[in-house]
């Protein structure tokens, strides 16, 4: 590996010259002589062979190299600082990153709400959103795989839980599928005689699927996204979120099915830390804002 020739000092100088218009704004700025500054520019342009600046009158400018270098060395030496700051933020303990689960039914832009507040305070920390469905909920819980999780339902033995919010779900299926035509209530009977889409567990030991399992013939599919494509394609029914179909339902590419003895469903879903002892500061912030952007969310549903 061949030794460098500038330094981050000399590129930070020609910067600051450029930024504050002169060496003797810059100078003033980072609190050093003018000369000393002229120095540095004089020699990073010797090492690299390359014009950098001119100077017209009192001002310097930038040669057409000089932009192109420096736009460059803008992106090194803010690179620099990150790292610095992520060093700092190691030794105070701050997660580079965190893992956290969410039950694919927990709407996502509430998700991201809390996120996007995180993310100016964050420190650079990266974030993964896995999703997760019925028993991989609570087996990335027990196994302490992620630093937070949204689950639903009861959570593990031994896990307190933080409630958030209930999340109605529609029984659905396209407008032109026999079902919809058919007089409602419906029967358990009838349904089961029909194609029923649900969502895979994904857990290591299924335990089950996602929706209402009396019927023989069954798809299953990976998520609701995907559930929603068969349905478009006029096969099967559905139990799926209301907030991902309540628009379909009111434009009519959906239909809304009731079902005899089960007119509502409901799945309550929660925030649980999988060990305490261990959630570093990056983690309790994030918590702290999901569970903030719910009570806003309570606030403005009273």
């Amino acid at each position: 590996m061949s030794q460098a020739k500038s330094t981050f000092e000399q590129w930070r100088i020609l910067q600051a010259v450029v930024d504050y218009g002169g060496y003797a704004q810059a100078a003033e700025k980072l609190n050093k002589s003018q000369s000393s500054l002229n120095h540095a520019v004089a020699k990073l342009q010797t090492q690299l062979g390359v014009a950098l600046l001119e100077v017209r009158g009192r001002k310097a400018y930038l040669t057409e190299s000089g932009e192109v270098l420096l736009r460059r060395s803008r992106h090194i030496t803010r690179s620099v600082s990150e790292l610095e700051q992520l060093a700092s933020n190691l030794e105070k303990g701050w997660e580079p990153s965190l893992l956290l689960s969410r039950e694919i039914i927990y709407p996502m832009e509430h998700l991201i709400d809390a996120l996007a507040e995180f993310e100016p305070l964050g420190r650079g920390t990266r974030i993964t959103v896995l999703d997760s469905v019925i028993s991989g909920s609570a087996e990335l819980v027990e196994s302490e795989a992620v630093d937070l999780a949204i689950i639903g339902g009861t959570p593990p033995k031994g896990h307190l839980a933080q409630p958030l919010c209930n999340v109605d779900f529609q029984l659905v299926c396209h407008p032109s599928h026999p079902l919809a035509s058919m007089a409602m209530p419906l029967d358990d009977q009838t349904l089961a005689e029909q194609l029923q889409i649900v969502i895979k567990d994904t857990g290591q030991i299924a335990r089950g699927e996602l929706g209402w399992l009396k019927a023989e013939r069954r798809w299953t599919v990976a998520n609701f996204h995907e559930a929603l494509v068969v349905l478009a394609k006029g096969l099967g029914f559905c139990w799926i979120p209301s907030h991902l179909v309540c628009d379909a339902i009111k434009e009519g590419r959906l239909a809304r099915l009731t079902l005899r003895g089960s007119t509502h469903r409901q799945v309550p879903l929660s925030l649980v830390i999988p060990n305490r002892d261990k959630q570093g500061p990056a983690s309790q912030l994030l918590e702290q804002l999901i569970l903030k952007n719910h009570s806003v969310l309570e606030g403005e549903s009273e």
